[in-house]
């Protein structure tokens, strides 16, 4: 089987960051590269969990604090965004 190269743009810091996660790992970036493509061939599929972050515990509360409010119609209502920030600044 003869090799062949791919090449690929991605930012520096991109690449940087990839880089030392691999490296974490005892890999370099084409070890990892070539385990993804062998990877998406033995599954028949592209091997990607694609959703959104998981909130920290600091957005958790804020979240459960506004569904209470919510809940007990306390707290105030703002029709706008610069309402809401011309409230607060007074």
């Amino acid at each position: 089987m003869a090799a062949s190269s791919v090449t690929i743009r991605v930012d520096s810091d991109v690449k940087e960051g990839a880089s030392r996660v691999a490296e974490h790992f005892g890999f370099d970036l084409s070890s990892v590269t070539r385990a993804f493509y062998l990877q998406m061939i033995r599954e028949n599929r592209i091997p990607l969990t694609l959703s959104d972050p998981e909130p920290n515990d600091e957005s958790l509360a804020a979240i459960k604090e506004t569904d209470e409010m919510i809940r007990s119609g306390k707290g105030e209502s703002f029709s706008s965004g610069h309402d809401l920030i011309q409230a607060a600044l007074s």
